[in-house]
C-alpha cells in the first residue's frame, strides 16, 4: 500500500525547462536572480549585458524549475550580436515552457514583434509577465494586459516586479502549474551548470559594464587566466584579462593611475568571494583585441 502511494507522489513531481526571452533590459537576469534567491546572472542598465544562456535552477517542495535566461532579443547587425541572438532563439528548443517577459514602463515594440512571430510558428505553452509595474500606474497596465492578450493566446498573463519581488512568487506558482510531471533532472543542491570560472568572469565584466562609459560595454570580454586554490582552500587566486577593441578603451578601463580598474576589480572580489564562501585574490589585466566584436575567428576563441 505504502508502495503506491509512494509512486503517486511520485508520479505527481513536476520538472522541466523554462525559457525566459524578451526585449533587451525587459529584467530578465534580475527575475532569474530574484527567483534562485542568489545572483548568478550578472545585470545592468546597459542592453545586451547577458550575451550566454544562463542555466538556474529552483527547487521546491513538488517540482524542479530550470531556468534558461537568455540574451535580449532584438534586431542583429552586427556578428556578435547575431550570435547573440541566435543563442536566445535556439534555448527554445530545449524548453518545456515559454516565459515572455516585457518592460511595462518602456515597451521595446520592434523587439517584441519580433518575439510574438517567433512564438507564433511553436507549440509549446507560453506565459507573459509585464515586468516593472512599480514604475506605472494601473490603468495604463491594464491597457497593455488588453493588448497583449489580444496579440497571443498566452496561458497566463501576470503583472510582476522582479526588483521588488511583487507577484513573483505567483508567476513561480503559475510556470510550476504548466510544466509537465517528471524527475528531477539535478540534484537537490544544484544551482547552476555553469563553471565557477564563467561566472567569475561575468561578474568582473559586470563590474566593467557598471563603471565605465556607454562605449566600452560592448567592446568588452573578459577571459579566466587562471583559477587556483590556495593556502589548503582558504584562498582562491584568480588571473583574470578584459578584453577591449582600442587603445583608447584600454585607457578608459584602467583609469587616471588605475583608479578605475581598481574598482573594477575590488566589486568584482566582493561578489566572487560572495557566490564561493572564500576569500580571493583576484588579479585583472587589459588587452586590446583589435576589432574582436567583428572577428569571426575571435568570437569563436571567446565562446560565441
Amino acid at each position: 500500500m505504502s508502495t503506491i502511494k509512494e509512486t503517486e507522489k511520485q508520479a505527481a513531481f513536476k520538472s522541466g525547462f523554462i525559457a525566459i526571452l524578451g526585449a533587451p533590459n525587459a529584467g530578465k537576469s534580475t527575475l532569474l536572480n530574484r527567483i534562485l534567491g542568489q545572483k548568478i546572472s550578472i545585470t545592468s542598465k546597459k542592453p545586451q549585458t547577458t550575451r550566454n544562456r544562463i542555466l538556474g535552477v529552483t527547487h521546491r517542495t513538488g517540482s524542479q524549475m530550470v531556468f534558461l535566461d537568455t540574451p535580449g532579443i532584438h534586431q542583429a547587425k552586427t556578428p556578435l550580436n547575431t550570435r547573440i541572438v541566435d543563442a536566445a532563439w535556439s534555448t527554445m528548443s530545449e524548453a518545456d515552457l515559454i516565459l515572455l517577459l516585457v518592460d511595462a514602463q518602456t515597451p521595446d515594440k520592434s523587439s517584441e514583434q519580433l518575439l510574438i512571430r517567433k512564438l507564433s510558428q511553436q507549440r509549446l505553452p507560453v506565459l507573459l509577465a509585464l515586468n516593472k509595474i512599480d514604475k506605472i500606474k494601473r490603468p495604463p497596465l491594464l491597457s497593455q494586459i488588453e493588448t497583449w492578450s489580444s496579440a497571443f493566446p498566452f496561458d497566463n498573463v501576470i503583472p510582476i516586479s522582479a526588483k521588488s519581488g511583487e507577484q513573483v512568487d505567483r508567476l513561480v506558482d503559475a510556470m510550476e502549474k504548466a510544466l509537465p510531471e517528471g524527475p528531477p533532472f539535478f540534484p537537490p543542491d544544484s544551482l547552476t551548470d555553469l563553471p565557477t570560472r564563467f561566472i567569475a568572469a561575468e561578474m568582473i565584466r559586470e563590474k566593467v559594464f557598471r563603471l565605465t562609459g556607454q562605449e566600452i560595454p560592448y567592446a568588452v570580454m573578459v577571459t579566466i587566466d587562471s583559477f587556483k586554490t590556495k593556502k589548503k582552500g582558504a584562498l582562491i587566486s584568480i588571473h583574470a584579462t578584459i578584453h577591449v577593441e582600442r587603445d583608447s578603451q584600454k585607457g578608459i578601463v584602467i583609469g587616471k593611475k588605475g583608479v578605475k580598474l581598481k574598482q573594477i576589480g575590488e566589486g568584482a572580489r566582493k561578489e566572487i568571494e560572495a557566490l564561493l564562501e572564500s576569500k580571493v585574490f583576484l588579479k585583472l589585466f587589459v588587452r586590446v583585441q583589435k576589432n574582436w566584436t567583428n572577428d569571426t575567428r575571435a568570437l569563436r576563441k571567446f565562446g560565441y
